[in-house]
């Protein structure tokens, strides 16, 4: 079996020798002030109004609302589809049409 729960009077030597290495960088200068004075921003403004983005993706995000709107943009991804569609079909039957009718002046 191991033996790894014994523990190594070197293992606590080690510990605290890479605990006194570790390096804290000092704050900012006015770091404090600056944390209060945004904390005291965010305070004195309680109903702030969101902007119109926020507002739209918090209305968007109910479940509701959710689902009609990919209802709708999969109803508008499945037109859009077929219109394109449509027209392809339309353009690919003039080209055999012309095709069959005056086969040499095409080319």
């Amino acid at each position: 079996m191991n033996s790894s729960n014994k523990k190594n009077p070197d293992d606590a030597r080690l510990s605290s020798l890479l605990h006194e290495s570790r390096i804290s960088p000092a704050p900012p200068p006015r770091f404090q002030e600056n944390v209060w004075r945004r904390i005291a921003d965010a305070e004195s403004r309680p109903g702030a109004s969101p902007t119109w983005i926020e507002a739209l993706i918090a209305k968007m995000l109910r479940p509701r609302l959710a689902f009609a709107a990919v209802a709708v943009l999969v109803i508008a991804g499945a037109t859009l589809g077929a219109h394109d569609g449509t027209q392809l079909a339309r353009r690919d039957a003039q080209t055999r049409y012309l095709a069959a009718v005056a086969p040499n002046s095409l080319r």
